[in-house]
């Protein structure tokens, strides 16, 4: 935990490889202070065809970021600007580049380690 899945047009993969992408993701949610750096996971859905942005296939980037509840709105929000604006300098032409941010109930997460 936290899980940033980053949804996107394949085509931004020209501009920029996903290695470069998944680090800044993961290099920006470090720099909240916010999560332990090893907990953190970071993945890459490129999009070929079947998507729409604006009714027209436009590249996109959206991030779904999944975290622990118990962060302030100010800090998730923080967070937002924070990836939104790394993303945003990588990809300066991209016309749609977002994030929302869900967070998840201690009481009802579970991994492998807590069964």
């Amino acid at each position: 935990m936290p899980h940033f899945v980053i949804d996107c047009s394949k085509s931004i993969l020209d501009l920029q490889d996903s290695k470069t992408i998944l680090q800044t993701v993961h290099a920006t949610a470090v720099k909240t202070d916010l999560f332990d750096e090893a907990d953190i996971k970071v993945r890459l859905n490129p999009f070929d065809k079947d998507y729409l942005v604006g009714g027209e296939e436009n590249d996109f980037i959206h991030v779904f970021a999944n975290i622990m509840e118990g962060r302030t709105t100010d800090q998730k929000a923080n967070l937002s600007k924070q990836i939104v604006m790394q993303l945003k300098l990588l990809f300066p032409a991209i016309p749609f580049i977002a994030i929302n941010i869900r967070d998840f109930e201690k009481a009802t997460y579970s991994n492998k380690d807590m069964v």
